[in-house]
Parts: structure tokens; C-alpha cells; sequence
């Protein structure tokens, strides 16, 4: 299943709901050009809400990085938000937990981009001992 992206804007933040798999080929290509294209409008304050995102493979990381970096070169920020657990390993998940501000839900990731509002973030950890629980029971 390949890439499918929405944008809206909610706050004056653009959130950008993926859908899919983010691979490589067209569907890291649509996500770099989304985000050029947001570079250029100078709306620099970004979500992507990663719900349904399926798969995740080192293109598709190499992808999300790039966008991280072209954003905040910029004077922005790309937060992620609403990680799919089941479909992402732990390895991609440490890894994007490690570069990007990850929230629980797209609201929290809003709400990061104004000082004085309660945000929750994503904890790994407490997913990964959720995952012990599980699996010693």
C-alpha cells in the first residue's frame, strides 16, 4: 500500500495525516515534496499524524529525517504524533522517539507549540514494559 497524505491546518499548525506505507520510491517522494512545498509557503510548525502509517522501513526514516532537518533549519518544528505501536518495531520506534518530540494524540502535539498548555509525549519505555507484562503472563 503506498503513501497517501492530507493536509489541513489546525491552530495555524499544518498536520499532515499519512496513511500507508513510508517507503522508498513515491511514497518517501510525496512526503519530501509536501514538505518542500510547506518550506517555500513558510508554514513551518508541523504535525504528522502517523495513526495509520503501516510500515515504516530505513527509507521511509531517512525521509522523516530529512523533513526534520529542513524544517528546523528553517526556524520550525515536525513533531510526530499518534504512532501506530502495532504496526512499527521497536527499532523504528526508538528511533524516531530519539530525534522527534512524539505526543499520544494530535491534540498534545498542538498543544506542544504553545508555551503554558499540557502536552503528553509518547513514552517507549512505557510501552516496551507494557510488552514484558504481556509477555511474562
Amino acid at each position: 500500500m503506498d503513501l497517501r497524505l492530507d493536509k489541513r491546518e489546525k491552530e495555524g499548525i499544518q498536520i499532515l495525516d499519512l496513511r500507508g506505507h513510508l517507503k522508498a520510491g513515491d511514497s518517501e517522494a510525496t512526503l519530501r515534496t509536501t514538505i518542500n512545498a510547506l518550506v517555500k509557503a513558510n508554514a513551518l510548525n508541523v504535525i504528522l499524524n502517523l495513526a495509520e502509517v503501516t510500515r515504516i522501513d530505513a527509507d521511509g526514516l531517512e525521509a522523516l529525517f530529512f523533513c526534520y532537518t529542513q524544517i528546523r533549519e528553517c526556524g520550525g518544528a515536525l513533531k510526530l504524533a499518534c504512532l501506530n505501536i502495532e504496526y512499527l518495531s521497536l527499532d523504528v520506534l526508538t528511533k524516531l522517539n530519539t530525534v522527534f518530540e512524539v505526543f499520544v494524540d494530535e491534540q498534545d502535539a498542538a498543544n506542544s507549540f504553545f508555551p503554558g498548555r499540557a502536552v503528553r509525549h509518547y513514552d517507549v519505555l512505557e510501552w516496551v514494559r507494557g510488552l514484558e507484562k504481556v509477555s511474562w503472563s
